[in-house]
C-alpha cells in the first residue's frame, strides 16, 4: 500500500522569485553544496523558454539512518531525484539505491500574502513485503525534513541576492 504525502512550506519571497530559484542552475549547485549530503551533484540540467528539467543526486551517510534502513541498504543512502518545472508547477520522481520503490509527486507554488507557499503532493510506494509500510513512513518523514531545509535555504539564498 502506498503512503500519500502532502507538505507545505512558506517563503517571504514571491512565487515568481521562488520559482526562479528552483530553476536556476547556480541555485541548485549552491543548495546541493550546502545541504545535499555525501557526493551530491547536479547530474543533468536542461532548460528551454518554457520548461526546466534536472536530475539531482544526494547522499545520506549510513550513520544517520534508522536501523531498518541500514539493514536494507547495507551502506549510505543515495537519492536520485528528477524534477521537471514549467510555470509555477513541477513534477518530481525520487528513487533510492537498493529500495524497490519511489516517490512520485507534484509541486505547486502559489502566492501567500506577500510571500509564497510551495506544496508537494504525492505518493511514496515501497514494494517490500512486511517492511514496505515502515519504509514508506520513513521516506515520507525524511522528505518533509528535506523540504523544510530546502525552503530555509531558498529563503536565505534569495535574501542574499536582494
Amino acid at each position: 500500500m502506498a503512503r500519500r504525502i502532502e507538505h507545505h512550506t512558506t517563503s517571504p519571497h514571491s512565487a515568481e522569485k521562488v520559482f526562479g530559484a528552483l530553476v536556476d542552475e547556480t541555485y541548485l549547485r549552491d543548495r546541493l553544496a550546502a545541504i545535499g549530503g555525501n557526493d551530491a551533484e547536479l547530474v543533468t540540467f536542461t532548460t528551454t523558454e518554457t520548461r526546466t528539467s534536472y536530475q539531482l543526486k544526494q547522499g545520506v551517510p549510513a550513520e544517520h539512518l534508522p536501523s531498518i534502513a541500514k539493514s536494507l541498504l547495507g551502506g549510505d543512502l543515495v537519492i536520485q531525484r528528477v524534477e521537471n518545472w514549467a510555470a509555477l508547477a513541477g513534477t518530481v520522481e525520487v528513487t533510492i539505491n537498493g529500495v524497490p520503490g519511489r516517490l512520485d509527486g507534484a509541486f505547486t507554488i502559489t502566492g501567500n500574502g506577500s510571500g509564497s507557499k510551495l506544496t508537494l503532493t504525492g505518493e511514496v510506494k515501497v514494494s517490500i513485503p512486511l517492511m514496505g509500510g515502515k519504509l514508506e513512513k520513513l521516506i515520507a518523514e525524511q522528505v518533509v525534513v528535506l523540504l523544510n531545509k530546502e525552503s530555509e535555504f531558498t529563503s536565505e539564498w534569495l535574501a542574499n541576492r536582494g
